[in-house]
């Protein structure tokens, strides 16, 4: 509660030192310039007075002109420009009313010019008033600069939260793309093995239970270790076995051993889903490949299915994940740091897929 009670003040604090320094610069040091001339009393009410404007026009500037004007179409931006015309003519004008109340011009001739000041008639103050123009714009430009750059970082903290929210989203849904039916199907393979085979029933039975841990508590966190991605995709793999004839034949290459780096939970999984749901068949003989490498900071994935007469082998078709929210999911947990190779029909009548991944 204090930190951030303490982070709260940080911008309250910096607006302060800011107008602290700006404050010595119109207040001390420009009398210091003159330091064998007494200044009048009214010089330094004159200079808080333009000071407490240029506040106004700071704070003016920052919380309405530049969000409401500078940031919208044409015509706002035009409108913007116009008004900071104005706002330094109206700077400049305050100014020379400033002199003539306080009888500045005066005033300051007496200062510098004590032995003939009598002599001299009254001087009225300058038409043109290039310090106070100056000064507006000055304030103005530096109020655009931090407006823009608070407007930016916002902006960039949003994106951020709408892309983990996206990313938290398309892993959700992945997860419930696999959970209820390969789930179900499982267990009816396991029911079955019961009858047949207690032992291979109850080694299933324990990888299934392995997985649905994975899914319910590892997922929740934004990375996972490589050898728990790998032991669920191999579970996964020898689960899917349970319903595959003789004339399937799956390999499956892993790391020995696997060096853990953190890597995005099922990130995997979707291209070795898709081999199995198109790359399958009771009727003809097929094949599938998963091999996964690890060699300097990379880790790749390679995953072959044989394409068969009667199915589509496109990652776009089918209830699973398809390839454009695939890449997307990439997109958003690898940046810049992957490369996918999609084959679709290779020399050996195979889809392929190539992924590699940067994770160091």
């Amino acid at each position: 509660m204090a930190s951030r009670t303490i982070r709260s003040m940080v911008p309250f604090l910096i607006h302060v030192l800011g107008w602290t320094l700006l404050g010595s610069t119109l207040l001390v040091i420009q009398p210091i310039l003159y330091k064998d001339v007494t200044v009048p009393t009214e010089y330094w009410i004159k200079q808080l007075l333009f000071f407490g404007l240029m506040i106004g026009m700071f704070y003016l500037n920052a919380n309405y002109l530049v969000p409401r004007l500078l940031f919208g179409d044409k015509v706002r931006v035009a409108l913007y420009v116009g008004m900071v015309i104005a706002a330094a003519g109206f700077a400049m004008l305050a100014s020379r009313q400033f002199d003539q109340w306080l009888n500045l011009p005066e005033l300051i001739h007496r200062a510098f010019h004590p032995e003939d000041w009598q002599a001299r008639p009254r001087r009225p103050s300058a038409p043109f008033d290039s310090y106070a123009i100056l000064m507006t714009l000055l304030i103005i430009g530096i109020s655009t600069s931090v407006t823009s750059v608070q407007k930016w970082q916002r902006d960039a903290q949003v994106r951020l939260a709408l892309e983990q929210q996206k990313t938290s989203t398309e892993l959700s849904f992945l997860k419930a793309q696999i959970n209820p039916h390969f789930f179900f199907n499982t267990l009816n393979n396991i029911y079955a093995l019961t009858l047949i085979d207690v032992e291979t029933a109850r080694e299933a039975l324990h990888k299934l239970s392995r997985m649905m841990r994975y899914v319910l508590y590892e997922t929740q966190a934004p990375t996972t270790l490589l050898s728990k991605e790998l032991s669920f995709v191999q579970d996964y793999i020898e689960l899917m076995q349970l319903r595959l004839t003789d004339k399937v034949t799956v390999t499956f290459q892993k790391p020995e051993p696997v060096r853990d780096v953190a890597v995005a939970p099922m990130i995997l999984l979707p291209f070795v889903e898709n081999a199995f749901k198109h790359g399958v068949s009771a009727l003809h003989p097929s094949q599938i490949f998963v091999g996964v490498r690890q060699h300097n900071g990379h880790l790749s994935l390679e995953v072959r299915n044989t394409i068969l007469p009667d199915k589509s082998q496109s990652l776009e078709t089918g209830n699973g994940i398809g390839l454009t929210n695939t890449r997307r999911r990439l997109d958003l947990l690898y940046p810049e740091r992957y490369n996918l190779l999609v084959s679709e029909n290779t020399s050996s009548n195979e889809y392929r897929v190539q992924l590699e991944l940067t994770i160091s």
